[in-house]
């Protein structure tokens, strides 16, 4: 998979270190020789926490490692990737300046729910096209709000396709004729609620948009054929819980409504294999030992058996278990050392997950 995907997209819930997977994988990655982008669609800082590094933004930079690799990382900002693609795509500098103005495009980049999820296409769609990188890794938000991340191009292309949106675009009032009257008493009816300036100022918005409707369809619809494509590889990480374990089916179950599958699971904070318990321990073994060690023994066994139930996903020789460590993750050097784990060690825990 890191030799050969163009992108791969790291899933699941939150708190089970899909941040710290998707670094170490991209770590490996370029160790390999590719020319690697680790991207995080998540607004919090914790792929920078995760790399040892003190600050990412909207802007690929490049990490310094010991052997000079080939590794960059990147933060989205939904903002300003919405004001980029606006100075990129926009047909002349006063339509900039038009739509920089409106204070509906200030509420849409602000507060609107699903701009994240479109820039984040917008952001992939980019970073793809870009022949610095061979390789994307995607660390995206918690399993729920990744399903809106997958949904976004086709949700845009329906959006774009709308009737109304149609209406709104256009530059002249002709359009409006065949349906003036009841268009003219919806206007009226939202200008009673919201205002007559937030209704003029909405239909100055989409039509100030006029143009670049076309390059954002098409856009979305080159990032849905992106995710479709072989090249692009799903990794399902999981922790050892119950809680996390139905969310990493749950959403299994969903890509599967996207025609797409789950290539490879990691499940992390795995309690390591110490042995099996003497039935005739020496007098001198503490107590308090053998106790501790029985209990491990016994929590391992729980965890392999909601791990099992991931079987129905994925088959055992794509299920990788990483060992919980004695250390937080919070350095380069670390990152180094979780995906030496899973690439060095994937044939170790790879056939253990059962009861």
């Amino acid at each position: 998979m890191l030799e050969s995907s163009k992108v791969i997209i790291c899933i699941g819930t939150g708190g089970v270190g899909k941040t710290t997977t998707a670094a170490a994988l991209g770590y490996m990655a370029a160790k390999a020789g590719r020319h690697v982008c680790v991207v995080t669609i998540d607004p919090a800082k914790r792929l920078a926490d995760a790399m040892g590094i003190s600050e990412l933004n909207n802007t690929p930079r490049k990490i310094q490692t010991s052997s000079d690799l080939d590794l960059w990382a990147v933060m989205l900002d939904p903002n300003s990737t919405f004001d980029e693609l606006v100075q990129k795509f926009a047909t002349s500098p006063e339509q900039v300046e038009k739509i920089f103005h409106n204070s509906i495009y200030h509420n849409l980049t602000e507060n609107l729910s699903g701009t994240q999820e479109y820039m984040a296409m917008e952001k992939l769609h980019e970073l793809a096209s870009d022949s610095r990188f061979d390789l994307l890794v995607v660390d995206t938000p918690p399993a729920r709000n990744a399903i809106e991340f997958l949904n976004a191009p086709k949700r845009l292309i329906g959006f774009l396709e709308n009737r109304v949106f149609k209406l709104l675009i256009s530059p002249t009032q002709s359009i409006f004729r065949p349906v003036t009257l009841a268009t003219r008493i919806l206007l009226r009816t939202i200008s009673k609620v919201v205002g007559a300036q937030v209704v003029s100022d909405a239909v100055e918005f989409f039509q100030a948009f006029e143009g670049m409707e076309a390059g954002f369809k098409e856009r979305a619809a080159e990032v849905q054929n992106l995710l479709a494509q072989d090249t692009t590889s799903f990794v399902l990480v999981t922790g050892t819980h119950k809680d996390t374990i139905d969310e990493a089916l749950y959403f299994a179950s969903r890509l599967d409504e996207f025609d797409l599958a789950v290539d490879l699971v990691i499940s992390n904070r795995v309690t390591p294999a110490f042995g099996e318990i003497e039935s005739d321990p020496q007098p001198e073994t503490p107590k308090e030992l053998m106790e501790n060690l029985d209990f491990l023994v016994r929590l391992r066994s729980a965890e392999l058996t909601q791990l099992s139930r991931l079987s129905d996903v994925i088959s055992g020789d794509r299920h990788i278990l990483v060992p919980l460590l004695p250390h937080d993750i919070g350095s380069l050097g670390e990152i180094q050392e979780i995906g030496e784990l899973m690439v060095d060690s994937a044939s170790t825990y790879v056939n253990s997950v059962s009861p």
